[in-house]
């Protein structure tokens, strides 16, 4: 596996009123499967403010970046984010 970064993403996810806890929660349990994925250099949860979540992961190349985006953990958000956000994530 590269340790070289070439390419990262910054996703930005604000919570629902009172979803605050799940989102939170929900970043927990993904901690796992990101250390699953071999393409996958660095995965962090970020807390940027009461009810606003980030996630910042980086990759050797495109084609792990494209394979953590088609993944199990945006797949769950992606399922369960009208539920959790008040808007959907905002992927950079």
């Amino acid at each position: 596996m590269s340790k070289n970064v070439t390419v990262g993403l910054f996703v930005t996810l604000k919570a629902k009123p009172g979803k605050e806890t799940e989102v939170e929660q929900f970043l927990k349990s993904a901690l796992p499967l990101a250390n699953q994925e071999e393409a996958t250099i660095v995965w962090y949860a970020l807390k940027l403010s009461a009810s606003t979540f980030g996630i910042f992961d980086a990759f050797g190349g495109d084609t792990g970046r494209q394979s953590h985006l088609s993944g199990p953990i945006a797949a769950a958000l992606m399922a369960k984010w009208e539920e959790l956000l008040s808007e959907p994530p905002k992927i950079e």
